[in-house]
């Protein structure tokens, strides 16, 4: 190696967990985890881009242990076994890295340190410069003149010098600095009592852990704080501080059999990483490799390696690369953000606003309450790199003068209005909801790049910061780094205009070129483009409506239940105080502990991962078959949740503007495409128990009107019969016949006239347990019924109705060959589970591959419903009906009282006839002054 350029060593397995915990958790379109793959390659292209090496040497942990488990068998006990979404992730990051042409070395019986300083030590002596990029504080011992660390994720670099400025010791007492401080993160006891400050402290007295056992008696004179008590501790944990130093020790004369050609990087495989990357969904790497940026190790100005189109990835999955990866690469061109200050300045980007075709836009306020929160300002975009940030309600100390709010709204609001232009956002129903409090109805709702991503991949995070990193290799500028200076934490619209302005310009540039990202991808499946084009964005509009009309409640109802839940919730307190012989905190596992297992010596049917007896709900429940206790816990516990989750904060959650509860839905909160609901949330309300009845008599309906709930009946076995094409199931359901009636007579072969209550309510739980995969032993304690008797109804259930057998085998085939299934529309739930070495987990995933569908089309069924009765609402141009709430399968409205027996009969209709079923769907609907009259 006679180069004069720096050996680069790369501690693998630091860049494996760093890259992990920092980046967030990235998915491929098969839901498989790339988050840290993606970390890890961007820090090595990084690193090579910059230093563009000769000689590199990537290592990472051999599998099993080292020497130093040999020495102490403790040695990194402690820490936590790989996350399994961190084991899938290892072999494609080695496979890209040997792709990349980088040598790679995992040594068996040493760790990746021993490799790098026994490298790195042998460079040293032959005076060759060395650069170890690492995160790891033990690596500080190896540093030199000739030895030098780098953090690629903070891109600082340790020097001699700098060792000393970051841990008080050089370079050559970091060995005795870690056998007394110890290591938790390795297990390396070190001396208990001596931490950070006092093990720099001693060594600076007593330089070396051999001179501080040498000088033991003057360690009590030492103007150390403690130091008194330093000696005894010291010599009571010699033996402790002694193995401490071997196991901190790098090894650096390991027998390595690497010659100087093996560490010389090789002509990256482009078309291997092309297939890779197309696998793994890193669309914007592709693109580098077209454009040959992707990685440049030719520092002496050769030509690098000639581009390679994408390859398909294999397993029959056809990937398809953006186009927009080429043609819209991420650049931050801040001298294109323009802030707009002046009337001029706004004429200008209207003009541009109205003659765009489409454009993006963002608004920013100061709270996430879409319905009642105060506008900061709005950004757009209309080109890639080009945007403009609109500040209206900016104050702290000389603000520059701003545009009247009042003006803005006027003028704005024909441009917003006009469903002509084309809108994208991120979130645009929230966008929605803040200007609809300025009058601005917002039209032309076309894109939203949150919906987009979450019909690429229902599992992946979907918010801005973690969708730029993915499809466009771009950091943003975050809320929290925006309005957060030292400890303190700001307003938006206390940030001087000119950050802000960047960072809401950002918002709008990036929202329209994620947009040309991934629109791309969805164009290339047809059913994903419908499902996307004609559901999630037209519902957009109706949940936007639902949110800002709100619903009306009773506060004083609420309140007054309040009160007598905590008188329930006394009196349950006294029976289990009695019951237990003490006082003590039902919400506390420990105590329940204490009082259920030692006290009364109940049985442990469960156990939690540190080996203490489980109280979850799952374990009270069992409990509560045999035992009072447990049984009373529970209903404290459920009252509790009810009483905190609703009664007491429900009317505290009453806008003053118009005495309502303004819910906010979530199109992206659940895998299976189904809504949710949060501040408050709506779909937790119990139907079942008086409780939760009481609750829902406080929504009520307005004066002159009628609450109409209507709900699909059985929707998820009506969809299993369409599925499934069972016969019995589909001629039941075509007759119009009780299921869970037929379901009994079949399984029990008796005639349907005879079945009892009893039995009807056996076949109920079979047929719904068995599409939530529920096995014969749930099904037995569900039903309290021995094992053998559960079995015989599931074995009869199955040859009564082969067709769902069939069904489930095959969905669970076909969920791990290709790690997806989908709904009656296209719809596409990815199951990352699938293939887990875990045999829970993959259970669960085949139980979910058999379930998601259903949920999932009976998701499209309602959401099509309220699209399709929104349209007929609009028509109608009145105030005889609002679309007010949707909780799962249901649907309710505020109805003109004079109209409500007409409109029930039309909801109902269009509800049932809104999608096509090998089975009709029904609708049952109910009326009420209140949700619970109606339900």
């Amino acid at each position: 190696m006679k180069d004069s350029s720096p050996i680069i060593l790369i501690d693998g397995s630091s860049y494996l967990y760093r890259a992990f915990f920092a980046c967030p958790p990235l998915t491929n379109s098969k839901g498989e985890p790339t988050g840290a793959i993606f970390g890890v390659i961007n820090m090595l292209r990084s690193l090579i881009n910059q230093y563009k090496p000769k000689h590199i040497a990537v290592v990472f942990d051999a599998k099993g242990g080292s020497f130093r488990n040999e020495l102490y068998k403790e040695y990194k006990a402690t820490r936590e076994a790989m996350p399994d979404d961190l084991i899938l992730q290892v072999e494609p990051i080695h496979k890209i890295i040997t792709a990349m042409g980088l040598p790679l070395f995992c040594i068996e019986g040493v760790e990746a340190d021993d490799v790098i300083g026994t490298i790195a030590l042998h460079c040293e002596q032959r005076g060759i410069d060395v650069l170890i990029s690492t995160g790891d504080k033990d690596m500080a011992q190896l540093v030199s003149d000739k030895i030098t660390l780098i953090n690629t994720m903070t891109n600082s670099v340790l020097t001699p010098q700098g060792v000393v400025d970051k841990f008080g010791v050089p370079p050559e007492l970091i060995i005795d600095f870690l056998a007394l401080m110890g290591d938790k993160s390795d297990n390396i006891p070190g001396v208990p009592g001596i931490g950070e400050k006092t093990a720099s402290a001693l060594l600076s007295a007593l330089p070396g852990l051999k001179s501080i056992y040498e000088n033991i008696d003057e360690v009590a004179n030492l103007s150390i704080r403690g130091a008194k008590s330093l000696k005894e501790k010291l010599l009571t944990n010699k033996d402790e501080a002694m193995l401490s130093y071997k196991l901190a020790t790098i090894k650096t004369d390991i027998e390595l059999d690497i010659t100087a050609e093996q560490l010389q990087p090789k002509v990256p495989d482009m078309s291997q990483l092309s297939e890779l990357f197309a696998y793994y969904g890193f669309n914007r790497w592709i693109a580098d490799i077209n454009n040959n940026k992707f990685i440049n190790l030719n520092g002496d100005g050769a030509e690098p390696p000639a581009p390679v189109a994408a390859q398909p990835a294999k397993n029959n999955v056809t990937h398809h690369q953006p186009e927009s990866t080429v043609k819209h690469s991420m650049i931050k061109v801040e001298q294109g953000y323009e802030t707009i200050l002046t009337h001029k300045e706004l004429d200008k980007w209207l003009d541009q606003l109205a003659k765009a075709e489409q454009f993006a836009f963002d608004t920013e306020t100061n709270s996430l309450n879409s319905t009642d929160t105060l506008l900061i300002g709005l950004s757009f975009c209309i080109e890639p790199g080009k945007a403009a940030y609109l500040p209206v309600n900016h104050f702290y100390l000389g603000v520059p003068d701003q545009l009247p709010l009042g003006e803005v709204i006027a003028k704005i609001k024909p441009i917003m209005e006009n469903e002509k232009i084309k809108k994208i956002g991120q979130n645009l129903k929230f966008d929605c909801n803040v200007l609809a409090q300025y009058g601005v109805i917002v039209k032309g709702l076309t894109y939203d790049t949150m919906l987009e991503s979450y019909i690429l991949n229902s599992n992946n995070r979907h918010d801005m910061d973690t969708l730029a990193l993915k499809h466009l290799n771009h950091q943003t500028i975050t809320y929290t780094e925006l309005t957060k200076k030292g400890n303190q934490q700001f307003s938006i619209d206390e940030i001087e205009i000119e950050e802000v302005s960047k960072y809401a310009a950002e918002d709008a540039d990036v929202t329209l070129q994620l947009h040309h990202s991934m629109w791309q991808q969805l164009k290339a499946d047809s059913k994903l483009a419908d499902i996307f084009t004609n559901i999630e964005m037209p519902l957009v509009e109706v949940l936007s409506k639902m949110e800002t009309t709100g619903v009306l409640i009773n506060k004083e109802l609420l309140i007054e239940y309040s009160a007598e839940l905590a008188e329930k919730l006394k009196q349950l307190e006294e029976e289990m105080y009695l019951l237990a012989g003490e006082e003590f905190n039902p919400a506390s596992p420990k105590q329940l502990q204490k009082i259920l297992f030692e006290k009364l010596s109940l049985p442990v049917i469960k156990k939690t991962p540190k080996g203490d007896p489980s109280t979850n709900e799952e374990v009270l429940t069992e409990l509560a078959h045999d035992f009072e206790l447990p049984k009373i816990i529970l209903k404290y516990r459920g009252l509790a949740k009810l009483k905190n989750t609703y009664t007491d904060k429900l009317p505290l959650m009453v806008s003053p503007k118009d005495h309502r509860i303004h819910t906010s839905y979530n199109q992206t909160g659940t895998i299976t495409g189904r809504l949710s609901s949060s501040d408050p949330n709506l779909q937790n309300i119990p139907v079942r128990n008086e409780e939760g009845r009481k609750i829902r008599q406080a929504f009520i309906a307005p004066k002159g009107y009628k609450i109409i709930s209507a709900d699909y009946s059985q929707i998820e076995l009506r969809i299993m019969a369409h599925l499934s094409k069972d016969k019995g199931l589909l001629a039941a359901f075509e007759q119009g016949k009780d299921i869970h009636r037929v379901t009994a007579a079949e399984t029990l072969g008796i005639p349907e006239d005879t079945v009892t209550s009893e039995q009807r309510r056996n076949a109920k739980a079979v047929n719904f347990g068995l599409i939530y995969g529920m096995s014969a032993f749930g099904l037995a304690r569900q039903l309290g019924i021995a094992r053998k008797e559960a079995q015989f109804y599931i074995d009869r259930y199955f040859e009564r109705y082969p067709g769902i057998q069939t069904y489930m085998e095959e969905t669970r085939q076909l969920a791990t060959e290709q790690g997806y299934v989908e709904t009656v529309s296209g719809r596409r739930l990815y199951l990352p589970s699938i293939k887990s070495s875990s045999a829970i987990e993959r259970k669960g995933a085949e139980r979910a591959a058999i379930n998601a569908p259903m949920q999932g089309t009976a998701a499209d069924i309602i959401k099509t419903a309220m699209i399709d009765i929104n349209k007929w609402i609009e028509q109608r141009n009145n105030d005889d009906i609002r679309m007010i709430m949707q909780v799962h399968d249901e649907l309710v409205f505020e109805v003109k009282e004079s109209l409500v027996e007409q409109i029930s009969k039309e909801i109902k209709d269009k509800m049932e006839n809104c999608f096509k079923l090998s089975t009709p769907l029904k609708v049952d609907a109910g009326i009420g002054d209140n949700w619970d009259e109606a339900h």
